[in-house]
């Protein structure tokens, strides 16, 4: 039976969850992922752990955060004055809204924190800093 290995197109079930046994996303209710091994597609811990499998195996990996999503960075966390931002918008911790730049490009970010006439958005992912675990199966090597 063949291994995946790089370059190879990849087909897989997976859950993800956290430390505290959280889930925060899964194939399981939906079409499995598929992805090519080495294209950067997805996290480089979860192409890793691909990597060696045969179609029917399953496994169950943990990734450190620097192979998942990075570290938490403090300079991605900006206090904004509530004045900057559209009042209509409803300002509450944990909400996402999409920021636009000088260049049209978008990017998303959270509210972490609200404090007096600040709000502190943050552009890290949302799973940045944390170590993530996942079962794996490996469906197929397209």
């Amino acid at each position: 039976m063949a291994e995946a290995k790089q370059g190879d197109a990849v087909v897989v079930h997976y859950v993800g969850t956290l430390v505290d046994g959280t889930e925060f996303d899964t194939s399981r209710e939906t079409d499995p992922l598929e992805f090519t091994i080495g294209e950067g597609e997805v996290i480089p811990g979860f192409e890793q752990a691909v990597v060696g499998m045969n179609p029917g195996e399953q496994k169950t990996v943990t990734i450190a955060c620097d192979d998942a999503y990075g570290p938490h960075q403090e300079e991605l966390v900006a206090q904004v004055p509530r004045s900057q931002l559209p009042q209509d918008l409803a300002l509450e911790v944990g909400r996402q809204f999409e920021v636009s730049q000088d260049d049209g490009s978008t990017f998303l970010v959270v509210v972490s924190a609200l404090e007096g006439e600040d709000v502190a958005l943050d552009a890290n992912h949302p799973l940045a800093g944390q170590e993530l675990t996942f079962e794996i199966e490996l469906m197929e090597i397209a």
